[in-house]
């Protein structure tokens, strides 16, 4: 998987979270996005793009989810960035949708950048945002 920080976070930078793969579960990634984003002081504009993306990874995620799936969310923080990885086991021959689909448009639109990995089973999506200067 390509490193999207560029930085190395601490042990101490780092916050994981499963929950089931379950649309009723993604308030919490939402609110842990939005308060992790919020320590950074990211703008507000810039926490609610964040919580979509990662709402929109989310439910890509769960439409290739294994039945009684755990959604597993690593949280990366940085001086100027929150990266945020998204995995799940998938069923067998689940593929994510295409790059150029509306929404990986979405995606990239809403963040500095992401990635996703579709290997032995598993299906990861990676976002990363940094913090306009000026904050």
């Amino acid at each position: 998987m390509t490193q999207l920080t560029g930085q190395s976070a601490t042990d101490d930078d780092v916050v994981h979270l499963t929950v089931p793969a379950d649309g009723g579960y993604l308030g919490v990634l939402r609110t842990a996005t939005a308060g992790l984003a919020a320590r950074l002081q990211f703008a507000l504009d810039e926490i609610e793009d964040l919580r979509i993306a990662v709402d929109e990874a989310c439910a890509m995620l769960l439409a290739i989810a294994t039945p009684d799936a755990e959604l597993e969310c690593r949280f990366a923080v940085t001086e100027d960035a929150l990266t945020v990885e998204v995995t799940v086991p998938t069923v067998r021959g689940a593929k994510l949708p295409a790059e150029s689909s509306f929404a990986w448009k979405v995606l990239t639109a809403l963040t500095t950048a992401a990635a996703a990995t579709a290997a032995d089973g598993r299906a990861t999506i990676s976002l990363l945002t940094r913090r306009s200067s000026g904050y």
